[in-house]
C-alpha cells in the first residue's frame, strides 16, 4: 500500500510540469502582443504631427496599457514558474536576485495594482471620450473600477493581516 501511495505522489508531483505548456503558451502570447504593440506604436508615430492633443494622449495610454499587461503576464510567468515548477538555475553566474522574491501571496497584490491601474488607465480613456457613452456606461464603468480597488485594498489588508499574524506566531 506505501509504494501505492508513492506512486501517487510522484505522479502528482511530477503534473506540475504540465504548467510548463501554460507558462510557454502566455510567453508565445506575449511574443504576438509585443508585435501587436509594435504595429500600435508604428500607427502612432506616422500619425503624430496629425493627431489632436486629446488622441495623442489616448495613444500614449494605449501604449502604457499595453506595457502594464505586457508586465503582468511577465509576472505571472516567471513568478508562476518559480513557484509552482521549478526554481530558475543560476547557469551563468550572474546574480538574479528579483527571482525568488515574489511568492503567491504578493503576486496577488502585485497582479491586483496591475489590473487597478490598466482599469484606471481605460477610465481615463473613457472619460477623454466621455461624449461616446451614456451616463449609464459611465456609471457602471466607474464602479466597475471601484470593485477592482476595493478587491486590491482588501488582498492588501489581508496579506498583511497574514503577514503579522506569522509574525506574532514565529514562523
Amino acid at each position: 500500500m506505501k509504494k501505492l501511495e508513492h506512486t501517487i505522489e510522484a505522479i502528482i508531483l511530477a503534473s506540475r510540469w504540465l504548467l510548463v505548456v501554460f507558462y510557454v503558451g502566455l510567453a508565445v502570447a506575449l511574443l504576438l502582443y509585443a508585435v501587436s504593440f509594435t504595429g500600435k506604436l508604428y500607427q502612432f508615430a506616422t500619425k503624430l504631427f496629425v493627431l489632436a492633443e486629446t488622441d495623442t494622449i489616448l495613444k500614449m495610454l494605449a501604449l502604457i496599457d499595453a506595457a502594464l499587461v505586457a508586465s503582468l503576464v511577465v509576472m505571472v510567468i516567471i513568478s508562476g514558474y518559480e513557484n509552482f515548477v521549478s526554481r530558475f538555475d543560476n547557469a551563468d553566474g550572474n546574480e538574479i536576485s528579483w527571482l525568488g522574491k515574489v511568492d503567491a501571496g504578493s503576486l496577488k497584490i502585485k497582479v491586483a495594482s496591475t489590473i487597478v491601474a490598466i482599469s484606471s488607465i481605460h477610465l481615463l480613456q473613457v472619460f477623454l471620450n466621455a461624449q461616446q457613452f451614456t451616463d449609464g456606461q459611465l456609471m457602471w464603468l466607474t464602479f466597475m473600477h471601484m470593485a477592482f480597488v476595493v478587491s486590491a485594498l482588501l488582498l492588501a489588508y489581508i496579506d498583511r493581516l497574514t503577514a503579522s499574524t506569522k509574525k506574532t506566531k514565529g514562523e
